[in-house]
């Protein structure tokens, strides 16, 4: 009696396996790397937003001052990121009380300094983080560039920022 077909022994199949695990493989290993590396991205932005809504909120408070700021700034972000990379910006932040204002053309380091034990009541003021991203990046950031307008490559920034005023 013959057995059927599909029950039959698969003796021409050898080293099918190994193939199909040899193409797959480097694949799956690439979409999880750029995986992790998409989820470290986002870890690192939300760290930086997080420690810019904390030292703000440090911030509004009457006799602190801007140092005082910024160290605590630098203290939340030393949990997840090395804080010689950060640029840390601490700036008047008036310009963003003129009705109609276009926040994504603002040069944050072209802002005014602000001294917080100096500020007004109401005044606005800025918090600001940024840090290359290919001093954060777990693997090399072969893959993330970005263009400026005459088309030559520049790495991407990360950025958190909070605007608080003063009390």
């Amino acid at each position: 009696m013959r057995r059927p077909a599909h029950r039959r022994p698969r003796k021409d199949r050898n080293g099918a396996t190994l193939v199909e695990l040899a193409v797959v493989l480097p694949v799956f290993t690439i979409f999880l790397a750029g995986l992790m590396e998409i989820n470290h991205a986002y870890m690192v932005s939300a760290t930086l937003k997080a420690a810019t809504q904390q030292a703000a909120r440090l911030g509004v408070a009457e006799g602190v001052s801007t140092s005082q700021v910024e160290a605590k700034l630098l203290e939340v972000i030393g949990a997840a990121i090395d804080p010689q990379h950060v640029v840390v910006y601490i700036k008047d932040g008036s310009v963003f009380d003129n009705p109609g204002m276009d926040p994504t053309g603002v040069d944050y380091g072209a802002l005014n300094n602000i001294d917080l034990t100096n500020a007004s009541p109401r005044q606005l003021f800025i918090v600001r983080a940024e840090v290359d991203y290919s001093a954060v990046a777990l693997l090399p950031p072969f893959f993330v560039k970005g263009t400026n307008e005459s088309g030559e490559s520049t790495s991407v920034s990360l950025s958190g920022q909070s605007v608080m005023r003063h009390e």
